[in-house]
């Protein structure tokens, strides 16, 4: 049975190959723009930084250098499907020994010409699933506690251990992927 998460509770993962599967809605009424989210991964060393920017995971780059994050591509309508919109596939086992934390972003694309943020999207998650079986692990359902934000934090990977942990984050921004870009990945932005 899956776990549904609150905010900041953590889970141990115990999996090697994993789906990590996010979705949204959007409302209507509130845009007459397809709203394009986008999910990424910052795989982060000890230092919270992307070792190298071929580390950080998303539409223009689907794959990291080691092979262990696969991104399932771009969804540019979001809410087309009654599942996930966006999956980046994990294979824990692959992870490049340097890389301690895997971060999972959702941004809203050229939210400010939209006029978009997450308060006009609804019903966003988070899923953690075996890629073997698809069975969902755990799930964390963002609340409608992000109004004018245009980049969220969802959740992130960690090593404890020797072990891989799930953390549900929920930490909303105002800015696009360049938030991200250049929190994790100073050095190259």
């Amino acid at each position: 049975m899956a776990i549904n998460l609150t905010k900041g509770q953590r889970v141990d993962i115990g999996l090697q190959k994993i789906g990590v599967g996010l979705g949204w809605d959007p409302n209507a009424a509130a845009s007459g723009n397809d709203y394009d989210l986008d999910a990424s991964a910052f795989m982060l060393g000890a230092d919270k930084q992307v070792p190298s920017d071929v580390f950080f995971v998303f539409y223009s780059n689907p794959k990291s250098p080691d092979g262990a994050v696969q991104s399932s591509g771009d969804d540019r309508t979001g809410g087309s499907s009654e599942g996930d919109d966006e999956t980046l596939m994990v294979e824990l086992g692959r992870v490049d020994p340097r890389i301690e934390e895997i971060v999972f972003t959702v941004t809203i694309y050229e939210f400010e010409e939209r006029k978009q943020n997450f308060g006009q999207v609804r019903n966003s998650f988070i899923r953690i699933y075996d890629a073997t079986t698809n069975v969902e692990i755990c799930k964390y359902e963002l609340g409608e506690d992000f109004s004018i934000e245009t980049a969220v934090e969802f959740g992130r990977l960690y090593k404890r251990g020797g072990a891989w942990r799930f953390e549900a984050m929920g930490v909303g921004h105002k800015g696009g992927l360049a938030t991200f870009v250049s929190k994790y990945a100073k050095k190259f932005s």
